[in-house]
């Protein structure tokens, strides 16, 4: 029965075989042929590749370009390890050397008018003649030198012990000092000493703020001890007039507010013309103006933006951050490559096996 079966197979392959070979024409043939002929060449070129690329030449060129690539790779991410952690570190030490140095800034701020400031006089022996305002910077001139005359000031007597002398006891004539800027509100003041025993005659006074910060005190006494704790003291001499134009200066700390005076005074002979019996009397002569409607401002400003350091310090983490990354990536391509190293090795190993 397998014989006839194989005989009868055998016979319809033989028939379809003649079949199919009359149907076909007969360039099939020299067309396979030219298919084959066009074929090889192809697969010459790939087999050339593939010997070109198991040639030993070609990889070790292969292998110390990814080396190479590789240690390129790893510094750049060092590299920028390196200024990530620079830039942190500046940051940081700009942001508190910022906030432990603050810059002054001035500004000057124009008033119509000032507080009556306080003028503090310690006259000793010496009397006060006269205290009167004037205007537009006009002082008439003296009728009687060395007499005493009507005055139109505000003045306040205090008695106190001093705070650097121990238990000296200091006379203090305040006098309220001139307010309006505008008009050129100015205070001539007269003093006569007949004190003859001297080699130097002087007047010391001193300003502070406000007058009204005296008058409104519990304690005057104690209040002008403090003002000479805080305040400069100046003087002007005998025998001549002293015209004193003052400055206000308010300077804001980091935790309080300082007012302080500052002067420009110049000084003018006074031609004596009393006769020689009444010159033995020295005469003083003190003049007391603003010199300008300007209050200077001094304030200590932190330039430390604390916001702009935390910006810096997120792009800084930011740039780390990626460093990071890419150190990963890094490794992952080495260990990738490493892989395909040793499973190549172990190919061509089976291949020589």
């Amino acid at each position: 029965m397998l014989g006839k079966e194989n005989s009868v197979s055998y016979q319809e392959f033989s028939e379809d075989g003649n079949d199919q070979g009359n149907t076909q024409s007969p360039d099939f043939f020299e067309k396979s042929t030219e298919d084959l002929e066009r074929e090889e060449p192809n697969d010459s070129i790939l087999q050339e590749d593939d010997l070109r690329e198991n040639s030993p030449s070609m990889r070790f060129s292969k292998t110390c370009l990814k080396n190479v690539f590789t240690v390129v790779l790893i510094f750049i991410y060092l590299l920028l390890t390196a200024v990530a952690v620079f830039l942190a570190y500046q940051t940081i030490s700009d942001f508190f050397d910022k906030l432990n140095h603050p810059v002054m800034s001035v500004t000057y701020k124009e008033v119509d008018s000032f507080s009556p400031p306080g003028i503090a006089l310690y006259p000793g022996k010496a009397q006060l003649l006269s205290c009167i305002h004037h205007y537009h910077d006009y002082i008439p001139p003296l009728v009687d030198p060395g007499k005493p005359e009507e005055g139109d000031c505000v003045i306040e007597t205090v008695t106190y012990f001093g705070p650097f002398t121990g238990q000296t006891e200091k006379r203090a004539l305040v006098v309220r000092g001139p307010s309006d800027v505008r008009m050129k509100e100015l205070i001539f003041m007269q003093f006569s000493c007949n004190e003859t025993e001297e080699d130097f005659s002087a007047i010391t006074y001193m300003l502070f703020a406000r007058f009204s910060d005296l008058t409104n005190s519990a304690n005057k006494s104690e209040f002008m001890r403090d003002c000479e704790r805080n305040y400069s003291m100046w003087t002007f001499s005998g025998g001549f007039r002293t015209w004193v134009k003052m400055s206000l200066l308010r300077t804001s700390g980091k935790s309080n507010e300082a007012v302080e005076f500052r002067q420009e005074s110049a000084v003018v002979k006074f031609n004596d013309k009393r006769p020689e019996s009444e010159k033995s009397n020295k005469l003083f002569f003190a003049v007391f103006e603003w010199r300008d409607p300007f209050i200077q401002e001094i304030r200590l400003i932190v330039t430390a933006n604390p916001w702009n350091s935390i910006a810096i310090l997120c792009g800084v983490f930011m740039a780390l951050f990626k460093a990071a990354n890419f150190a990963k990536l890094t490794v992952k391509w080495i260990i990738k490559m490493r892989k395909r190293h040793l499973r190549n090795k172990a190919r061509e190993l089976n291949q020589i096996s």
